[in-house]
């Protein structure tokens, strides 16, 4: 996200790019760019941190050393505009542009040409944005964020030494974030890559970049938490520090204190569009495995399973009869995916990928994202109350990923509290379903777990319903809570309830 205004009583996500562009914020415009033969890594010995006296550590030498491999990114374009329909005379709308309204061809224009029957005018904007990167060999291969360059037509990198060089965008992966630029030069000091798997919770780091333009500021922090998940359908496992990042650090780099880069800063939560405390950075390990794809193809792949799965808490457990709220509840299931072909089911919680283990819904995205298409996976599962082993061929992405679905975690007591009726046969194929109860009425514990009259009950506890009187015996059957299957606009997910 460009560098807008944002509403201050909502959480967003912000991408940490600045933007700037005369009233609308930046956005990109893309370019024919080359591909470059693939670089060997260069050996760099790293720096270490040292402790001052206060106990605290001084990153001094660290951003003495690795500062100047450094850099800042200015991108340039222009962003085709259609005219205001608001402000634009009443006469002149849907015509198109710098035609009079009075000419006798004006009207054929705004009637028959363009889409939906309208030509609306057209303006070219000139947009401009910033952002950091790092480099990572001395022949000019250079690391940052996808969406700093995302359309870009004019990729300038400034050095330290305020060198300046017309960069190539040899590829750019957005599911990860990574992009890869190349510039013509040689002898350029370089960065250590380290390891993000290595990192500790509570470890200190720094970052170096350009927030708000303002070139190589350093701040540091601390790791917060890793393998954190974000609502954006990343395949990233991300670092999550405290480390004070602003629009402009897009793209540069997260250091340990041995001197290695762990991670490339990328994306912030904020209420304002500037630094709170939340800052999330893409692993190092990931970034590279994307760097030799685009080197040596042009662009990065990713696996797909095809699944939609979403989190199991303690009431969802206790409806599968599982031990402990852990692994991916699979919610929906996209027909003839590698995972339909694999025989997983809706209802099935994924444990273990090729034995490691699942715990949160999230940890599900992130290892699929590391395999490669075509790669055979072992699938651990639990299908009503007991283990299986299934083997899938993954797929590739192609643009969609594993979906995480997030479901109410409010529940109450008593009885289902839902007035059900069989569906008619419109009413299944408008719903896309061979079977299932539409709900006609929720109140008590179902009303405020978030089932709402309209919804269709598709399966309780994993069982497909075809009956009033089958979900009362699988609620029977049930001690304390049932796991209702809902769908809503197309759309499938568990909502846990409790009934006792």
């Amino acid at each position: 996200m460009n560098n807008h205004l944002m509403t201050p009583t909502r959480l967003v996500l912000a991408l940490v790019t600045a933007g700037l562009l005369g009233g609308a914020g930046a956005t990109f415009i893309s370019g024919s760019f080359a591909h470059a033969a693939p670089l060997s890594a260069v050996a760099v010995a790293p720096t270490v941190a040292t402790t001052s006296p206060s106990g605290a550590f001084d990153f001094t030498q660290i951003a003495e050393r690795y500062g100047a491999s450094v850099v800042n990114i200015s991108v340039s374009g222009m962003k085709r505009v259609a005219d205001d329909e608001d402000e634009a005379p009443a006469a002149q709308r849907g015509g198109p542009p710098g035609l009079d309204p009075n000419d006798p061809f004006f009207e054929f224009f705004r009637r028959f040409q363009g889409p939906n029957g309208g030509f609306p005018g057209q303006r070219e904007l000139p947009v401009r944005g910033q952002g950091s990167g790092f480099i990572v060999s001395a022949d000019g291969l250079i690391l940052t964020n996808a969406h700093v360059v995302r359309d870009a037509k004019d990729v300038i990198i400034k050095l330290t030494d305020r060198r300046e060089f017309q960069a190539k965008v040899l590829g750019s992966d957005p599911k990860t974030d990574v992009a890869v630029l190349k510039i013509d030069a040689k002898n350029l000091p370089t960065v250590p890559l380290g390891s993000a798997r290595n990192l500790k919770v509570g470890e200190w780091v720094l970052a170096i970049g350009s927030p708000f333009g303002f070139e190589n500021s350093v701040t540091a922090g601390v790791v917060s938490a890793k393998g954190r998940s974000l609502p954006d359908d990343s395949f990233v496992p991300f670092i999550q520090t405290d480390v004070a990042v602003n629009p402009g650090n897009s793209g540069g780099p997260l250091f340990n204190t041995r001197g290695e880069v762990v991670g490339i800063n990328s994306q912030i939560y904020s209420q304002t569009g500037g630094y709170q405390g939340l800052s999330f950075a893409i692993p190092i390990e990931l970034a590279t495995k994307v760097r030799d794809q685009i080197v040596a193809t042009g662009h990065a792949s990713h696996a797909r399973l095809g699944v939609a799965v979403q989190e199991v808490n303690q009431t969802l457990a206790e409806s599968f009869e599982l031990d402990k709220p852990e692994g991916a509840l699979v919610s929906s299931i996209d027909p003839g995916g590698p995972a339909d072909k694999a025989g997983l089911k809706t209802g099935d919680v994924i444990r273990k990928v090729n034995g490691q283990s699942i715990v949160a819904s999230s940890d599900l995205p992130a290892v699929i994202g590391w395999a490669t298409p075509g790669e055979k996976i072992t699938l651990d599962i639990w299908r009503q109350g007991k283990p299986r082993e299934l083997t899938a061929t993954l797929g590739d992405a192609s643009g969609k990923a594993a979906r995480v679905a997030k479901a109410d975690d409010g529940v109450g007591k008593g009885k289902l509290g839902l007035a059900l009726r069989p569906l008619q046969a419109q009413e299944k194929r408008d719903a896309g379903v061979e079977n299932g109860l539409l709900v006609e009425n929720a109140a008590g514990p179902s009303a405020v777990a978030g089932v709402q009259p309209g919804d269709v009950l598709v399966a309780v506890n994993g069982t497909a319903v075809k009956s009033v009187d089958q979900v009362r015996e699988l609620v029977a059957k049930s001690n304390k809570s049932v796991a209702l299957l809902i769908q809503r606009d197309g759309k499938k997910i568990f909502v846990p309830v409790r009934v006792g």
